[in-house]
C-alpha cells in the first residue's frame, strides 16, 4: 500500500500590534508619577484633548473662564501643597492671559508650571503666519524662573521632571513648559514610553545653614535690648509651624507678621506685636527675618519706618543668597531653608535662652492694647450704610468662630483694613494680593483655596478688585464650591463720590451706582443676599457658611468711605501744576 502524506494547511501568524502610547498620554504620565492630580485651565486648540483625556485617566480638571484667573489658582496651589500648581492654556492669546500670573507667581515665590500649546517651530522661526503664532518661550523666559521646550514625546518625561524640579528647588517661582501642537500626537511604543518618564527624587532638598551662620546669628541675636521676630510668607509656605512657634516662644521676642504669614501663630498671642507694628519696628534694635524680604513692604529696611538711620540690626533667613544686603546691610546672613534654619537656631538657643528686657515687652503690649482699644468702637457701630470698619468688624467676629476657614483678601481699601482688623488662628488660612499687590486674584485663589483644602472659603473683595475676575463665580457654582464671596461694594474705585469736572462721563474712578453683585451669583445657581448693616452681614455670611454653597453677598458700603489708594497713598504721584484755563 502506497502511503499518502497529508497536508496540513497552517494559517500564517499575525503579528500582535504594537502597545503604542501619544503624546497626549505621557504628558499625563509624568504629571500623574509625580503627584500632581489636578489641573487649572481654560481648554482650546491644541490642548482641548489633553484636558479631556486627564480627567479620563482620574485628574481634576478645573475649568474657567479666563486664564489669568486659572493660573492664581495653580499659584496659590503650589503655595498651599508645596508642589508645582498646574495651569495649562492654548497657544498664544490664552499664553498670555496665564503669564500674569506666572509672573505673579514667580514674584511671591509659588511653585507654579504654565503648559502652553503653541505652533509649530518651522513655521514659528521663518515667521511664516501660523495660526496664532508666536514665539512663548522666548517670551516667556524673563518672567519665570525657568522655561523649557519639548519637541519629542520621548522628552516629555524629562521636559515634565525638569519644570518640577525648577519650581520647587530653592527658592520657588514660576516656570513655563512650551508644547507645541505635533508633539501631543506623535506615537511611541508604550513601554518605551513609560521607561522615558522620570519620577523627581526630592525635588526641594533640605538646604542647611552653616554654623558659623547660626553661631553669628545668635550672638547677635544675644546683644539685642529690643529684638523682633518679622514672619514672612516664606514662612508660612515652609510648613515649619511648629518650629517657628518655638522659636519665638523659647526666645520670648515678639514678633510681627506679615499678612500670609498671620496665623503662624495666632494674632491673639501674647507676643504678637503685629497691632503695635510701627512701634514694634520703629523702636528695635536688632529684627530676625524668617521668609520675609525687606522689599517696599517693610520700606526696605529703612525710612522713617526704621527709626534713626542705622539703628537697627539686621539677621536674616533665606534660601537665596543674593537676597541678602539687598537694601540694607544684613549683619548676619543665615542661608537655607527656613525648617533647617529655624530648628538650627533653636538648636543653639539650648535651655535657658535669656529673654528681652521686660520693658520692650511691655511697651509693645501697652502700645497693642492702646490700638486695640481705639479701634475697638469703629469695629461696633451697625450704622446704614456701613464703612469699611463695621463691615470688617462684623466679619472679624466671624473668622473667629471660624479658624479653619479660609480667607482670600483683595482691593484697596477692603485689602489695607482688613489686614489689621482680621486676626487668623492658624497658619496658611490668609491668602491675599501679595508682594506685587496685584489685582484680580480673587476667584482663582478661592476656588484652588476650596479645591486643594476641601475647607470653606470666605473671599473678601473690593467692588473694583471683584470686576477683575468676577465671571468666575460661574466657575465656582459650576463646581459647587463651598465659597462665600462678600463684595464691599461703596460704588466704585476708593470711593464712588468722584466725578467728571467737565460732567460729560462718570468720574474714571466711579462704577454703576448701586450695582447688584448678588445678582450675577443667582444668574448660575448660587444664593445672593444684599445687605446693608453690619448685623445682615453677620446673618448672611454665617447663612452661606453654614449651608457651604457657593454665595455671594453685596455689602453695601459708604460711597464716600474710602482713601485714596488705600494705605499706600504716597505711592501714588500727584501733579502740583493746575493746569491754566
Amino acid at each position: 500500500m502506497t502511503a499518502v502524506a497529508k497536508i496540513v494547511h497552517t494559517a500564517p501568524e499575525v503579528e500582535a500590534e504594537p502597545d503604542l502610547t501619544d503624546g497626549f498620554h505621557l504628558v499625563i504620565d509624568a504629571l500623574k508619577l509625580n503627584g500632581i492630580e489636578t489641573i487649572y485651565g481654560v481648554p482650546g486648540i491644541p490642548i482641548t484633548d489633553l484636558g479631556r483625556m486627564a480627567q479620563a485617566e482620574g485628574m481634576r480638571v478645573i475649568s474657567f473662564r479666563h486664564e489669568q484667573h486659572a493660573g492664581n489658582a495653580a499659584a496659590i496651589a503650589g503655595f498651599l501643597t508645596q508642589k508645582p500648581g498646574i495651569c495649562l492654556t492654548v497657544s498664544a492669546p490664552g499664553f498670555l492671559n496665564g503669564l500674569t500670573a506666572l509672573a505673579n507667581a514667580t514674584t511671591n515665590c509659588f511653585p507654579m508650571i504654565l503648559i502652553s500649546g503653541s505652533s509649530e517651530r518651522e513655521i514659528v522661526d521663518l515667521q511664516q503666519g501660523d495660526y496664532e503664532e508666536m514665539d512663548q518661550l522666548a517670551i516667556a523666559k524673563p518672567l519665570c524662573k525657568a522655561a523649557f521646550r519639548v519637541l519629542h514625546a520621548a522628552d516629555i518625561g524629562i521636559g515634565v521632571a525638569r519644570a518640577i524640579r525648577a519650581a520647587c528647588s530653592g527658592r520657588p517661582g514660576g516656570v513655563y513648559l512650551d508644547l507645541p501642537a505635533k508633539l501631543f500626537s506623535q506615537v511611541m511604543d508604550a513601554e518605551a514610553g513609560q521607561k522615558s518618564l522620570v519620577k523627581v527624587i526630592d525635588p526641594a532638598p533640605a538646604q542647611h545653614p552653616a554654623p558659623e551662620a547660626i553661631a553669628r546669628a545668635l550672638e547677635v541675636l544675644k546683644s539685642a535690648k529690643r529684638p523682633l521676630i518679622v514672619l514672612g510668607k516664606g514662612a508660612a509656605y515652609a510648613q515649619a509651624d511648629e518650629a517657628i512657634r518655638a522659636l519665638v516662644e523659647t526666645s520670648g521676642i515678639p514678633y510681627v507678621p506679615m499678612s500670609m504669614a498671620k496665623g503662624l501663630l495666632p494674632d491673639t498671642h501674647p507676643l504678637s506685636a503685629g497691632a503695635a507694628r510701627s512701634t514694634a519696628l520703629k523702636d528695635s534694635d536688632v529684627v530676625l527675618l524668617i521668609g520675609a524680604r525687606l522689599n517696599w513692604l517693610l520700606s526696605h529696611g529703612k525710612g522713617k519706618s526704621w527709626g534713626e538711620p542705622g539703628s537697627t540690626k539686621f539677621i536674616q533667613i533665606d534660601i537665596e543668597p543674593r537676597e541678602m544686603d539687598s537694601n540694607v546691610e544684613i549683619v548676619a546672613p543665615v542661608v537655607g531653608d527656613i525648617a533647617s534654619c529655624v530648628q538650627a537656631l533653636l538648636d543653639g538657643m539650648g535651655q535657658g535662652w535669656q529673654q528681652p528686657p521686660s520693658d520692650w515687652i511691655e511697651t509693645l503690649k501697652t502700645k497693642r492694647e492702646a490700638n486695640i482699644a481705639k479701634m475697638a468702637p469703629k469695629l461696633m457701630s451697625n450704622a446704614s450704610p456701613m464703612n469699611f470698619h463695621a463691615a470688617l468688624g462684623a466679619l472679624r467676629t466671624i473668622v473667629k468662630e471660624r479658624p479653619d476657614a479660609i480667607l482670600v483678601n483683595e482691593g484697596a481699601n477692603t485689602l489695607d483694613l482688613a489686614r489689621g482688623i482680621i486676626d487668623m488662628y492658624q497658619p496658611r488660612k490668609r491668602l491675599d494680593v501679595g508682594t506685587w499687590g496685584i489685582m484680580g486674584i480673587g476667584m482663582g485663589f478661592a476656588v484652588a483655596a476650596a479645591v486643594e483644602t476641601g475647607k470653606p472659603v470666605l473671599c473678601v473683595e473690593g467692588d473694583s478688585a471683584f470686576g477683575f475676575s468676577g465671571m468666575e463665580v460661574e466657575t465656582i457654582c459650576r463646581y459647587g464650591l463651598p465659597v462665600c464671596i462678600v463684595v464691599f461694594n461703596n460704588n466704585g474705585i476708593y470711593r464712588g463720590t468722584d466725578t467728571d469736572p467737565t460732567g460729560r462721563d462718570p468720574a474714571t474712578t466711579v462704577f454703576v451706582p448701586d450695582s447688584r453683585y448678588d445678582k450675577m451669583m443667582e444668574a448660575f445657581g448660587g444664593v445672593g443676599y444684599h445687605v446693608t448693616t453690619p448685623d445682615e452681614l453677620t446673618r448672611a455670611v454665617n447663612e452661606a457658611m453654614n449651608s457651604g454653597r457657593p454665595a455671594l453677598v453685596n455689602a453695601v458700603i459708604d460711597p464716600a468711605a474710602g482713601s485714596e489708594s488705600g494705605n499706600i497713598g504716597s505711592l501714588n504721584p500727584q501733579s502740583g501744576i493746575k493746569k491754566k484755563k
